[in-house]
């Protein structure tokens, strides 16, 4: 899977709208180059083959000062980042890679 994701990533990012309104809510402000990164780099934490959008993941990486999670679904020609978040302490374990 990560290496469908790099694949399409390379060839060209789609945001989705709900992705866009959620990395510019204020209070978390995520950039596209820490999408980028995410995906690049990043760790697949949950997987989720079934997605109704076509098979996705959930991918954590901590770039700079803080952890970001991208949801993404790799296709042919290009990879959509569903959602991007900052993860909240109380709902993930200490190193974010793992739902409380």
């Amino acid at each position: 899977m990560k290496q469908k994701i790099i694949a399409a990533a390379t060839q060209k990012i789609l945001f989705s709208p709900h992705a866009v309104k959620q990395m510019s809510r204020p209070n978390r402000m995520i950039t596209t180059d820490e999408v980028r990164e995410t995906v690049l780099l990043g760790e697949i934490i949950e997987s989720y083959p079934d997605d109704p959008r076509g098979e996705s993941c959930l991918m954590c990486h901590t770039t700079q000062d803080r952890t970001v999670h991208v949801v993404c679904a790799p296709k042919i020609e290009y990879l959509v980042v569903i959602t991007a978040y900052l993860p909240s302490p109380e709902h993930w374990s200490i190193d974010f890679k793992q739902r409380k």
